[in-house]
């Protein structure tokens, strides 16, 4: 029994707690009060059955649901457990917070009751394929590891059955971020980019957000930053414990780089390591070589170098990320839905190492479309374009300087299968398509894993 997870329970029982937003996450939380007395209410502006299998799930508990438009107001809670698509600034959650409501999320409360060490990875770009990486090589090394946060399983619900043997890796974004006030053994920043900015105020806050990673360590934690971006290089100020680096382009005193001769290696106190050359990886592109880099940095000390170049030699790479979906007619397809900022855009564009048909568009996050305007100048022939996105890409290309009407076809759709219908009618023998979104996809998705699911399904049905 854990001690500390007992008393949390029992202190809950005196409280009414309110589960703000219904998935991936809070859905299994609801559940897990419910088993131990604590009297939920789930909060969604979903009902029952528009939230499918989680008012299932729901239901079958016999959680009650507060839903409607209105669903943030006149809560009746001591405790708010909020999503991380509810924004912690939000002027409603603030008025809870001013009249003593307490306002935490599921993951600030894994940190706190969590038994075993942590990694936890957040960045712009990148942390995705370095969280599953890591785990990985983590569960190479013998280790029993739990993967959760932003990368879609729910953490809290496990807690109970983690020992301190154990490890979880985890994967934070900035809505996560914003509220923690305590950091974790391992600190990882992939890099920072403009990103969100149609949700925080500004790239201050987004950065601030990042932060919170690194700035509740202690003496004895473990830090790693991307050397070769200056934000995220310029935190090495906050860090308390031992700072590690990464780089392709240069060395670090302590960390990981790419040699000139191709090798993936680390270096501290002077001595170097080679562990696997590049060309060995099997997902493609430099920006991989990057994430790679950084899950070396994590966990050098921890697994053998032997492990972490096997993981490197077989992982195929994590889902809606380069995803080869199918070749038809000599054309390859590939869904990067989870590109959603002109950076990762970028070094997916680059991994190909030709020019490509891609297809790109969606929400809007108030990104500056001119840092991605070069790339697809230079790396895309046929550019179909949909979503709320779509005016600002292409307005960005054509004010770049490279931009040639006749090196660029660029059209528009009105819907996935009208996009990947473009695509194919102006494919040959050789092509690749890409679903590359450079935009988030709540304009007309739920996220970026649902869209890449549609595009499969698109593409598997053509």
């Amino acid at each position: 029994m854990n001690n500390k997870i007992d008393r949390f329970f029992e202190m809950l029982k005196t409280k009414k707690v309110a589960v703000l937003g219904i998935g991936v996450s809070n859905a299994p939380v609801c559940v897990m009060f419910k088993k131990h007395g604590v009297d939920v209410l789930a909060v969604d502006r979903k009902n029952y059955d528009e939230l499918g299998e989680y008012g299932k799930l729901l239901r079958e508990n016999n959680i009650p649901l507060k839903c409607g438009d209105d669903y943030l107001d006149n809560i009746d809670a001591d405790v708010i457990v909020r999503a991380p698509g509810i924004y912690y600034l939000n002027e409603k959650l603030t008025s809870y917070r001013k009249a003593g409501v307490a306002v935490t999320s599921e993951m600030e409360l894994f940190f706190d009751l969590c038994p075993c060490k942590i990694y936890a990875i957040t960045g712009t770009d990148g942390k995705t394929t370095t969280t599953t990486v890591t785990t990985l090589m983590l569960e190479k090394s013998g280790k029993k590891v739990y993967k959760g946060g932003n990368i879609g399983t729910a953490l809290l619900p496990l807690v109970e059955e983690m020992t301190p043997d154990d490890v979880a890796v985890v994967e934070l974004s900035s809505f996560q971020l914003i509220s923690m006030r305590k950091s974790p053994d391992v600190a990882v920043i992939t890099n920072i980019y403009p990103d969100h900015l149609n949700v925080h105020k500004d790239m201050e806050e987004y950065v601030g957000a990042k932060t919170n990673v690194l700035i509740h360590q202690n003496a004895f934690s473990k830090a790693v930053l991307n050397l070769d971006n200056a934000d995220c290089n310029a935190l090495e100020t906050l860090v308390r414990g031992k700072l590690y680096k990464f780089s392709r382009e240069n060395v670090p005193e302590r960390g990981s780089f790419l040699s000139k001769d191709g090798w993936l290696c680390f270096t501290e106190n002077g001595e170097v390591e080679k562990i696997v050359h590049k060309d060995e990886i099997k997902i493609p592109g430099l920006h991989n070589v990057e994430n790679y880099l950084t899950a070396i940095s994590i966990v050098h000390g921890d697994v053998k170098n032997e492990d972490i170049a096997e993981v490197a030699r077989t992982f195929g790479g994590v889902e809606h990320r380069i995803e080869f979906v199918r070749e038809i007619d000599g054309v390859r397809y590939y869904n990067d839905s989870i590109a959603t900022s002109p950076a990762s855009v970028t070094a997916g564009l680059c991994a190909f190492n030709r020019k490509i048909i891609i297809i790109a568009g969606g929400s809007d996050k108030k990104l500056d479309y001119s840092t991605l305007s070069g790339a697809l100048n230079k790396f895309v022939k046929v550019l179909v374009l949909m979503g709320e996105t779509a005016e600002a890409i292409e307005k960005a290309v054509r004010k770049d300087d490279t931009f040639d009407e006749k090196n660029m076809l660029i059209l528009h759709a009105d819907n996935m299968e009208e996009a990947v219908a473009l695509a194919k009618q102006n494919a040959v023998d050789g092509d690749v398509v890409s679903l590359s979104p450079a935009s988030a996809s709540f304009d007309k998705y739920k996220n970026f894993e649902e869209r890449g699911k549609h595009f499969k399904t698109v593409v598997n049905n053509l």
